[in-house]
């Protein structure tokens, strides 16, 4: 079994090759002028099992590339088979067309990891169960839920809390989160969503808001549609709101919402992580490398 990590996320590499028992390898990466870029494996690989670790941050399109650029150099320099860990798949929103005359960016991105030469997958909470379906090769698709469950447990007792889906898209995430626990207050909130300019607004929620509420998501972008469940929250009585979501993808001025919101914590996973800049002090990192060690035993 080799190991090869992500350069970008060597502190999630380095988490489940110790806790493997090896010692992980990293890709030579070259960066030209002209933004192009050049991979190279250090090692000799041939005839051995590999586990790719990437995780997709930004520039988003680029990190793409760089995945099947060394996809595609393990498969050329001999690897017998190629297993990705790809926690965050870019584009899981755009998973099919909403307006006439638009591309399906998340078919486009599929393919692409796929004719790089994976042999299969591993993944962490999709946006849609439909997601998984989408690819050819086969898929083991984990979740933060338990994670979540186990920091909630901590945080509060069952019968005083509320879980929230901050839109109707993360109802089944809700009901799942909700047998982890053994039964919890839910709330929903609906939210419109302008397609042209992206912006959204909650509509109204439900479910009956009562104790301390925790905020369900998978990606936190902008961190706009997660600081309006929050105000709505406080505002019709929630005790206090906690705010967990698989993946920080944290792009504009997230950070800075969320740290000026009213939320007592944000609790997010090492799926993508988190550059100092955008790091901020109600923020804390829950690790996925127990769940990925665990899966890679398996596989």
């Amino acid at each position: 079994m080799i190991i090869v990590g992500d350069p970008q996320n060597k502190s999630l590499s380095e988490s489940i090759s110790s806790k493997l028992g090896v010692k992980p390898i990293y890709p030579e990466i070259t960066v030209f002028p002209d933004s192009e870029q050049r991979v190279r494996i250090p090692s000799k690989i041939t005839g051995e099992k590999v586990y790719l670790l990437k995780s997709i941050m930004a520039p988003v399109d680029s990190s793409v590339l760089q995945l099947s650029f060394t996809v595609d150099a393990l498969v050329k320099n001999g690897a017998d088979k190629v297993i990705g860990i790809i926690p965050y798949i870019p584009y899981m929103r755009a998973d099919h067309m909403f307006r006439t005359g638009e591309a399906v960016p998340l078919e486009v991105v599929i393919k692409m990891i796929e004719d790089s030469g994976l042999h299969e997958i591993i993944i962490i909470d999709p946006h849609s169960i439909k997601i998984p379906e989408m690819f050819k090769i086969p898929v083991h698709n984990l979740s933060a839920l338990s994670l979540f469950a186990k920091k909630i447990k901590e945080l509060t007792a069952i019968r005083d809390l509320t879980i929230v889906s901050p839109d109707t898209g993360g109802i089944r995430r809700l009901e799942q989160l909700d047998e982890l626990l053994g039964g919890a207050n839910k709330v929903v909130i609906n939210k419109d969503r302008n397609l042209e300019s992206g912006e959204v607004r909650v509509a109204e929620f439900e479910g009956k808001i009562k104790g301390k509420c925790f905020i369900i998501d998978d990606i936190i972008s902008t961190g706009k549609t997660v600081l309006q469940a929050i105000n709505t929250l406080i505002q019709n009585g929630a005790e206090e709101v906690y705010v967990f979501g698989t993946h920080p993808v944290f792009s504009e001025d997230a950070d800075r919402l969320l740290e000026g919101s009213k939320a007592k914590k944000i609790y997010v996973t090492d799926s993508i992580p988190v550059p100092p800049e955008k790091n901020f002090a109600k923020l804390e990192i829950l690790s996925i490398a127990e769940l990925i060690t665990d899966a890679i035993k398996d596989v």
